[in-house]
């Protein structure tokens, strides 16, 4: 008897915390559009497989990349240090560290580094190595987590405020972070611009599920914005009779992008920093499951699989070509460097960059 009394309480207790334990996010019902699986465009291939490595002297999590006229190589890790590759070396080399967590970088005209840093806000990192912050507020409110970062060549920059709402430092890093985010839905991402001449900040685009990588086009006319949680690329438009406005760009992708950058060679690279969850999808509708979900022991939440995949679109948002490791060897792809001779591929946690050779 006692044997089963002490059962029914730990059963009430159980189903208590399940339904009952205060959790950090209130997830809204939405749509998952059918996913369209490793299939047709998505064929699975494995033209992303035996990727060479190139050392990060022990750091890991080369989120983004950027190019120096020079030929110099920039990439953010894990642990905050700003890592150089120098023409003709095969080591990344550590330059200097933010103290946060640097995730998008790109060089300006001037040669100055600008950083989207998820704990310090957006940065910008002279060519003497001193680091310095632009902005971490906007509209009245902070900066939380800002994501990837392009400039103009009107100098104007362009960076995501991947939620406003899940703090990098306040729930757990970058990564748990984006979990939740992408969990809730409700679309706490922002597109934001700051203007180097007025030190001026403001909002373009709100209403994003995990605003993340951010592309000016080629010409100029648009800026282009991962909402990761929504498996699609926004396009909002900058000049032009559309100025001001927005539409979709790419849609139903098979994986959560992460970083898109230029394609000297015209277009852009997509990376996927996961395949799709069916799970997740499949609760898209039914916001008190997510909230149940949210309470389990992370181990039985949807996590991200070591999944390797980039993917090039042109400028009317069409796949034109489609690059995957299925075995994850290397994981977590987030995005592509293009140069004249190999594709440089980023990661959330490999401990080196890959490249892949194009001669």
């Amino acid at each position: 008897m006692k044997f089963l009394t002490l059962s029914l309480l730990v059963l009430v207790a159980l189903l208590s915390y399940l339904l009952f334990w205060p959790v950090p996010v209130e997830p809204v019902a939405w749509q998952a559009p059918k996913n369209p699986g490793y299939l047709g465009l998505y064929a699975s291939n494995t033209k992303l497989a035996n990727l060479e490595s190139i050392s990060l002297d022990g750091q890991h999590g080369p989120e983004d990349f950027a190019l120096k006229p020079v030929g110099t190589i920039a990439t953010a890790t894990h642990a905050g240090d700003i890592m150089l590759l120098l023409p003709g070396s095969e080591k990344f080399t550590t330059w200097v560290n933010t103290g946060g967590r640097p995730l998008g970088i790109e060089f300006d005209k001037q040669g100055n580094l600008l950083v989207a840093d998820a704990l310090k806000g957006l940065l910008s990192i002279s060519p003497s190595g001193e680091i310095s912050l632009l902005t971490k507020r906007v509209a009245g409110t902070d900066i939380v987590y800002a994501d990837d970062v392009d400039v103009a060549d009107d100098g104007l920059i362009y960076f995501s405020d991947a939620t406003s709402k899940f703090s990098a430092q306040t729930f757990g890093g970058t990564l748990a972070a984006s979990l939740l985010e992408i969990l809730e839905h409700k679309g706490n991402g922002r597109l934001l611009a700051y203007d180097p001449k007025s030190r001026s900040t403001s909002v373009l685009l709100e209403g994003l599920v995990f605003a993340n990588g951010v592309c000016v086009s080629h010409d100029q006319r648009f800026v282009l914005v991962n909402e990761t949680g929504s498996y699609r690329v926004m396009r909002y438009w900058i000049s032009g009779p559309k100025a001001g406005t927005s539409d979709v760009f790419i849609d139903n992708l098979p994986g959560f992008p992460d970083n898109i950058a230029r394609s000297p060679s015209g277009g852009y690279w997509l990376g996927f920093a996961s395949p799709r969850s069916n799970s997740l999808d499949d609760l898209s509708e039914s916001p008190f499951l997510r909230k149940i979900v949210q309470r389990m022991p992370n181990a039985m939440r949807p996590q991200a699989q070591e999944y390797g995949h980039v993917i090039k679109i042109n400028e009317n948002g069409e796949v034109v070509m489609d690059l995957q490791d299925p075995t994850g060897k290397y994981p977590l792809t987030t995005g592509v460097l293009e140069t004249e001779d190999a594709l440089y591929i980023s990661s959330l946690t490999a401990p080196s960059v890959g490249r892949k050779s194009v001669k």
